[in-house]
């Protein structure tokens, strides 16, 4: 539900009404962590957090409950969550980024809906110059002007901006054309057996050139074999995400490895 213009529900104008620090989210959330990776470093560059039930259930049982009328709370509450999660672990002393998904429907003015996240950042003592915003997939955007200025609006005042699931559904080229974000996640479907497939190495490494020569970040997410890393270093990826580096952890920052990567478990 998108709204660029009239109050959303439940928001009065001067503020953000019962979505205040997600308060009227009733069901309880956590996070979990997964780092994204430099190649060169074996560094983290940033940590993802990933929202999990109370005692660790997956995301499902959370994501369940937001419907039309919560998902403002949801996404406040996400925020607040992760940024209460991150300073309890230490994360900015480890000079990575704190990476929150956010919902693009769920923002009706970005400079009020944003005020619950800066207030957490403040209460923690955590620095906002730490704070990365990923456009989430889990909402179809229907305003694209709308989430083109909720993103202008976040790289304005300061904070890294992603967008995340390039190459799928709305995270085309007509928005990379419109709007520079600092980094594009590809989706882990161009991700997917790379090394053995001709077409998405060629079109994973056209989006690698045109990005570096927009000044973007490229990272590849869902990365789980060897010969997956290697043949997107080879296209030029930079940073990646996924099972081969780490498995996201429950309220905790998971060590980074780069050894025999997980055995996939089957769709089926």
């Amino acid at each position: 539900m998108q709204n660029s213009g009239a109050t959303a529900p439940g928001h009065a104008a001067t503020g953000c009404g019962g979505c205040r620090d997600g308060a009227a989210f009733g069901t309880p959330l956590a996070m979990a962590f997964q780092p994204i990776v430099e190649a060169g470093s074996g560094g983290v560059f940033a940590y993802e957090a990933l929202v999990r039930g109370a005692d660790g259930q997956g995301a499902a049982s959370v994501l369940s409950a937001v419907d039309a009328a919560n998902r403002y709370a949801f996404d406040q509450a996400c925020r607040v969550a992760a940024i209460e999660a991150a300073a309890g672990l230490g994360l900015a002393a480890t000079g990575a980024l704190l990476s929150i998904n956010f919902l693009p429907n769920a923002v009706y003015r970005p400079e009020a809906c944003i005020r619950a996240t800066l207030r957490a950042a403040e209460r923690t003592g955590f620095p906002t110059s730490s704070l990365m915003f990923e456009v989430t997939e889990a909402e179809q955007v229907s305003d694209p002007a709308h989430l083109r200025r909720i993103l202008r609006s976040y790289k304005e005042m300061g904070f890294t901006v992603a967008i995340d699931d390039f190459g799928a559904g709305h995270s085309g080229l007509n928005l990379l054309a419109d709007f520079q974000p600092d980094l594009v996640k590809l989706d882990m479907g161009l991700v997917r057996g790379i090394e053995a497939d001709k077409a998405r190495r060629a079109i994973v490494g056209g989006l690698v050139r045109i990005c570096a020569d927009l000044g973007v970040a490229v990272v590849a997410e869902g990365v789980e074999t060897e010969a997956e890393r290697r043949a997107l270093h080879d296209l030029g990826v930079a940073l990646f995400q996924g099972y081969l580096f780490a498995r996201p952890a429950f309220m905790a920052l998971p060590a980074v490895s780069a050894g025999e990567p997980p055995q996939r478990v089957s769709a089926g």
